[in-house]
C-alpha cells in the first residue's frame, strides 16, 4: 500500500476511472439527461400552471390562455421525454418514478382547479383521479409477478384527457364549448373502460404469478424429497 489517494496516484487530481467515486460520478451524471430534464421541467410547470389558471379569480381569458400554454408545454414534454428515454437508452430509476408522478400531477392539478372554479363537475374529477390512483396501486399489487404494459387504449385515454382538460382551461363559447363537453365525455368513458381492462389484466397476471410460484415451490419440494430418499 502506498498511502496515496487514488486521485493523487492518477496524477490528474481526479478520481481514478475504475474507483467507486468515479462510478458514482458517472451514475450521477447520467441522471442529468435530456429525458429527465424534460420530466423535471414538467414537474416545475405544475405550480406555475395552477398560479396562472387561478389568477384574477380564475376566469380571466388572458390568464387562462397562458395557463393553457403551460399545460400544453407539459403535455408535449410528456410525449418527448419518454420517447427520448427509450430511443437513446436514457431510462433511469429517477425517470421511472418521476415521469408518472409528473403526468398525474399536471392532470390532477388541472381537474381539481377546474372543479374548484365551477367549470367541471366534481364527479368527473373524482372518477378520473380515482381511476389513476387505483391503477397506480394496482401496478404495485402485481409488480412482483409482472409489469402491466401500457395499452393502446391507455394512450388514447391520456390523449383524450389532455385534450379535454386543455379545452376546459381555455375560455370557450358556442360550438367549441359544446365540443369540449363531448371530448371530456369520451375521456371519462375511456378512463373507466381502460381502468376495468387494467383490473382484468392485473387479476390475470397475479393468478399466473401465484400459480408459477406454487409450481416452483412444489418442484423444489419434490427435488428435496428425492434427494433425501437417496
Amino acid at each position: 500500500m502506498t498511502g496515496v489517494p487514488a486521485s493523487a496516484a492518477s496524477g490528474t487530481g481526479r478520481p481514478a476511472p475504475g474507483g467507486k467515486l468515479g462510478a458514482a460520478a458517472v451514475n450521477q451524471a447520467s441522471l442529468w439527461n435530456i429525458a429527465n430534464i424534460l420530466t423535471m421541467v414538467r414537474l416545475l410547470l405544475v405550480p406555475g400552471f395552477v398560479i396562472l389558471l387561478l389568477q384574477d379569480g380564475g376566469h380571466d381569458p388572458v390568464w387562462r390562455a397562458w395557463a393553457w400554454a403551460a399545460f400544453a408545454v407539459a403535455m408535449i414534454t410528456d410525449i418527448f421525454d419518454g420517447h427520448l428515454a427509450r430511443a437513446y437508452n436514457l431510462v433511469t430509476d429517477f425517470g421511472k418514478i418521476a415521469d408518472p408522478i409528473a403526468d398525474k400531477a399536471i392532470m390532477a392539478a388541472g381537474l381539481i382547479c377546474l372543479s374548484a372554479l365551477g367549470d367541471l363537475p366534481w364527479w368527473v374529477t373524482g372518477v378520473i383521479l380515482f381511476r389513476e390512483l387505483g391503477i397506480t396501486l394496482m401496478r404495485f399489487w402485481v409488480i412482483r409477478h409482472a409489469v402491466i404494459p401500457a395499452s393502446r387504449g391507455g394512450k388514447m385515454k391520456t390523449l383524450a384527457q389532455g385534450t379535454a382538460v386543455g379545452m376546459y382551461v381555455l375560455v370557450l363559447t358556442g360550438p367549441l364549448a359544446t365540443l369540449r363537453w363531448w371530448v371530456m365525455a369520451a375521456a371519462v368513458v375511456l378512463t373507466v373502460v381502460t381502468g376495468l381492462d387494467y383490473v382484468r389484466q392485473a387479476v390475470v397476471l397475479r393468478r399466473k404469478g401465484l400459480a408459477a410460484e406454487r409450481a416452483e415451490a412444489a418442484r423444489a419440494a419434490g427435488q428435496d424429497t428425492g434427494e433425501r430418499s437417496r
